[in-house]
């Protein structure tokens, strides 16, 4: 008899209310030696075996009888032995829920839950179906968009999370093995973009209730991970692409919003079609809309809390990261007097402690100093606050210094030192003019004691970046936060060949993680509550021109903003685009010490640490 015609029998056989017990009987009947058993209940099994082959395509007919065979299985499962049945489990455990309506799910669901109870038994091949599923098969994946709609998918989604909700109710050991079977099935770098999304998608539904708190922390850190892995594989070179991007990158990236269609044409170019930034930014879309529903239902403090963990134990310290520290970022801007707060607190505490490394600390001076400064929602009575933490610190090392008989500007011994001083400088250039507005306010920075910072021997302003000194001084000059013979007396500490093209031989070569945010689907997360520079009220700007703030060009007489109009006008191009961003960290090729310039290497970002001057580990 053919494979088709014993699926039309027993179509037949079960669809009456005698399909339970037939379905019994054909198990008990097979379980005996192969040698012994009545041919016409091997038939049986066999046709038992086609109606739930994991292969074959059903229409709403065919579901409707297998939802029946489906049901009868699970008032069957005693009768279900591994030695005698390996086949029809094999087909179980093979099927996906994709392909099938609500009421053929709901009873495929309910025969695993109830097989993963059998003792000592199914529940890793129960647990692994289940995870098996949270992402489509093969065939769906290439076109998911059109072939699996969303309600259809969070409705699948759902079902998954339930019935992994139940078997961890039912079976203490679920969590532990399943947390196990997660991170054997995480998706990898190469993967496909729609199972990589709809995998991390499914696994953060299960981080509620009972099981996040079981398995919540190693859910978030695959994902973490996954995250980090990705955007360390996005290499500068493949953003900026000479041939198609020049000058893009120069730019903050708000300067491209005037024109929808052409925001998406740029961005698209602007990652040259890069597989891993495509994947990041659908990965980002899927953690943000994780924290926007844990914000919404009063849990987004536990998530935060363990994601600072992950953080400082898995991305504080990854150079290359540019993108994934992002979600820091919009925690923090879901509940800024809590979340944000507390993570600039966290930062700091980093920088200022000496539990941690020097490159753990570095890393955490300069995520606060750009922390401070791109974040729209954290006030300014906060900013004050580290600032003055940061002062102080920078104080105390000086005090230290002074007692040592031999003092040297070495940016290697005392780079924790310049980092601090180049973050304080950074987060006035975006913050000072609003802190000016309040009274109270603009009297603590006033009584901080920078000048003797920076008028220090160990020299900052040789080398901090020229950029952000030339700012910051221009800034304090507008709001008299120094006297006019300090005012000079800095002047003359920047003109050094020490601080010449990108900051000299000697510079701080470090760059502001919370840089404008690239990738173009999750940034709709991050745009609104992004300090962009260009939208940035500077001390010596003219409110009804702001405009006469952004020419800035390096090595420009900052005491006429007449000479700095005459020298734009017959600047060449590289200085036009300077001014365009002067506060990007990001290098330009002009910037390059001459040494960097031999060769033909590609333009990169510069590491936080460069190899050259890492501290000892």
């Amino acid at each position: 008899m053919g494979a088709e015609q014993q699926c039309d029998d027993m179509e037949v056989a079960f669809s009456d209310s005698e399909a339970f017990r037939s379905v019994q009987h054909v198990l008990q009947s097979v379980r005996m030696d192969p040698f012994l058993i009545d041919l016409r209940d091997k038939e049986q099994y066999d046709i038992l075996l086609c109606a739930v082959d994991s292969t074959t395509r059903r229409n709403s007919d065919d579901q409707a009888m297998l939802a029946t065979t489906l049901r009868a299985l699970s008032e069957a499962v005693s009768k279900i032995d591994i030695m005698y049945h390996h086949a029809l489990l094999h087909n179980i455990f093979t099927m996906s829920i994709w392909y099938y309506n609500r009421d053929t799910r709901d009873a495929l669901l309910d025969l695993i839950i109830r097989l993963s109870a059998v003792a000592d038994q199914y529940l890793r091949e129960c647990l692994q179906m289940l995870v098996n599923n949270f992402t489509p098969p093969g065939p769906l994946v290439s076109q998911m968009e059109k072939l699996v709609s969303d309600d259809k998918r969070k409705e699948i989604y759902s079902q998954l999370h339930e019935s992994l909700k139940m078997i961890s109710d039912t079976v203490p050991l679920a969590p532990r093995v399943l947390k196990d079977i997660i991170n054997r099935s995480m998706p990898k770098l190469f993967d496909n973009k729609v199972k990589m999304v709809s995998f991390v998608e499914c696994m953060l539904g299960l981080d509620t209730e009972r099981l996040g708190d079981l398995i919540g922390t190693s859910l978030l850190e695959k994902v973490v991970d996954l995250l980090t892995e990705l955007d360390v594989n996005i290499t500068w070179e493949d953003i900026l692409q000479e041939e198609h991007s020049k000058g893009i990158f120069e730019m903050e990236l708000e300067d491209l919003a005037g024109d929808v269609d052409k925001f998406g044409q740029e961005t698209e170019v602007l990652f040259g079609g890069n597989v891993c930034a495509e994947k990041l930014d659908g990965l980002m879309v899927v953690v943000c809309e994780h924290l926007k529903s844990c914000a919404e239902h009063g849990c987004l403090k536990r998530e935060f809390d363990i994601l600072k963990t992950i953080f400082r134990k898995g991305v504080l310290k990854v150079h290359k990261s540019k993108f994934a520290q992002f979600i820091m970022f919009y925690a923090c801007s879901l509940d800024p007097e809590i979340c944000g707060l507390d993570f600039a607190l966290f930062l700091t505490d980093i920088f200022t402690k000496k539990e941690d490394d020097a490159i753990a600390r570095m890393s955490a001076v300069s995520y606060v100093g750009s922390y401070l400064s791109r974040a729209r929602f954290i006030s300014a009575d906060t900013v004050v606050a580290i600032l003055k933490r940061l002062v102080d610190w920078c104080i105390d090392h000086c005090e230290r210094q002074k007692k040592k008989h031999t003092r040297t500007k070495n940016p290697v011994e005392h780079q924790i030192f310049y980092a601090s001083c180049q973050a304080v400088m950074y987060v006035l250039c975006f913050r000072l003019r609003s802190i000016m507005d309040y009274p109270n306010l603009k009297s603590q920075v006033f009584k901080m004691n920078i000048r003797s910072i920076l008028m220090d021997p160990l020299e900052p302003l040789k080398v901090c970046l020229p950029s952000i000194v030339n700012e910051f001084l221009r800034q304090a000059k507008a709001a008299r936060l120094f006297n006019a013979s300090v005012d000079l007396e800095l002047e003359d500490r920047i003109d050094s060949d020490l601080s010449k093209a990108f900051g000299g031989v000697n510079r701080l070569d470090m760059f502001f993680p919370f840089d404008p945010y690239l990738l173009k689907e999750s940034d709709r997360y991050i745009r609104p509550n992004f300090e962009f520079w260009s939208l940035v009220k500077t001390t010596y700007s003219d409110d009804e021109g702001d405009e006469l703030g952004d020419f800035n060009a390096p090595g420009m007489n900052v005491d006429s903003l007449d000479d700095n109009f005459d020298v734009e006008l017959n600047s060449d191009d590289d200085d036009i685009e300077y001014t365009m961003n002067k506060m990007s960290i990001t290098p330009h090729r002009s910037f390059y010490h001459p040494m960097a310039m031999s060769g033909d290497s590609g333009l990169s970002m510069p590491a936080r640490i460069r190899p050259s001057v890492s501290p000892p580990s």
